[in-house]
């Protein structure tokens, strides 16, 4: 789908058309914005790599709507990668009154942390499981007054099929994965999120639950299975200083599964696996400090994920990520120093999280993304 028709679908809901959206662009104070960002990494583990001194790419291009039209608004991200592309979000809304607006879309998935778990670029551990930055196709009410906020929502489905790994979000995947097959579709997903927010002097603390429910279509047999997740999680802010604590469990309980340890998922134009049932814990730290120009935040994100199934040979998975974000004017670059052991991404060998680890080693990696926001 080019941007141009993704623009329209947008639009539709909001009973206008993309003409009359960019006729009345000033007046109604839609924004067109967007980002183009470049990357270095080093992998320490990678013997090519290591020759190279690295590895320096074009990370990815974006182009963003955000405004309103009276009472009804949008909000549209869509993301260009070198070789893919996709929809990051795409959502019209509507403000019910100052506390309730409803978002009809392709919106964010309201558990956990509210926006991230993670400082970082990497992202923190439950990203990589399907529950950081996800965005699915339903609708959600969120209502805000005073120190609560709730978030009610309904995802008949993820923003695409489940057989498409070019995604941004991660979700289940329809496929083979290192010999075994998957036929897993994400649908009839509800979710809540209470948060309370308490504000003092020099800062705020936020305490919040979530819980998610939904079923696993397996369409090769047509049967439903199901999945949960639950989560606890504060987010503090004290004079610059940060601190994100969450704690969560999931499990993925597929219908007719080949083997009921494990569960195919996708992101970022790739497949793998994940421990179908596990805990998952972050612990984050972050101080930022003001200068003439910007700003620094010096940041480090810890998770681990404790598999909890059937199998014993499943091993826990850990990534730390020690960086440093700067932002100056609308530039804003974030330097991270990766170590992971038995994990997706961050690992050589171990192109999955939460299973049986090959090797015992801790891998390392640097990784440095340099981005610009118009």
């Amino acid at each position: 789908m080019n941007k141009f028709k993704l623009t329209s679908l947008i639009v539709i809901p909001l009973c206008v058309s993309s003409f009359n959206l960019m006729a009345e662009e000033q007046q109604d104070g839609i924004d067109v914005g967007g980002t183009v960002r470049v990357n270095y990494a080093y992998k320490d583990y990678s013997e090519s790599s290591k020759d190279k001194l690295g590895d320096f790419t074009f990370d990815m291009a974006a182009i963003k709507f955000n405004g309103k039209l009276g009472d009804w608004g949008l909000a549209s991200e869509y993301r260009f990668f070198d070789g893919w592309q996709a929809l990051r979000f795409g959502y019209g809304y509507y403000d019910i009154s100052p506390e309730w607006q409803i978002q009809v879309g392709v919106n964010q998935v309201p558990f956990g942390n509210p926006g991230f778990i993670s400082n970082s670029f990497w992202f923190g551990m439950p990203y990589y499981l399907g529950f950081e930055d996800d965005y699915d196709l339903g609708v959600k009410g969120a209502y805000k007054s005073g120190a609560w906020g709730t978030e009610v929502a309904f995802y008949k489905n993820a923003e695409y099929g489940a057989s498409r790994s070019d995604r941004y979000s991660t979700d289940l995947y329809t496929g083979v994965v290192n010999g075994t097959e998957y036929s897993n579709e994400e649908t009839n997903q509800f979710n809540l999120r209470q948060m309370y927010e308490m504000n003092y002097d020099g800062g705020s603390t936020a305490l919040g639950a979530s819980v998610e429910y939904g079923q696993i279509y397996n369409s090769k047999t047509g049967n439903n299975g199901d999945r949960y997740a639950v989560a606890i999680h504060v987010d503090s802010s004290y004079k610059g200083w940060n601190v994100q604590l969450q704690a969560m469990q999931y499990e993925y309980d597929a219908a007719d599964a080949a083997d009921s340890n494990k569960i195919a998922v996708a992101a970022y134009n790739w497949q793998y696996e994940i421990a179908s049932k596990a805990q998952a814990y972050s612990v984050n730290f972050a101080k930022t400090l003001d200068t003439e120009w910007g700003s620094l935040k010096f940041y480090n994100d810890f998770g681990i994920v404790t598999p909890d199934v059937d199998d014993e040979d499943f091993d826990t998975s850990y990534q730390n990520v020690t960086g440093c974000a700067v932002s100056s004017g609308p530039t804003y670059t974030m330097i991270d120093f990766i170590l992971g052991k038995n994990m997706y991404a961050s690992t050589r060998d171990n192109g999955h999280v939460g299973l049986p680890e090959i090797g015992d080693s801790w891998d390392k990696r640097i990784n440095i993304n340099f981005g610009y926001y118009f």
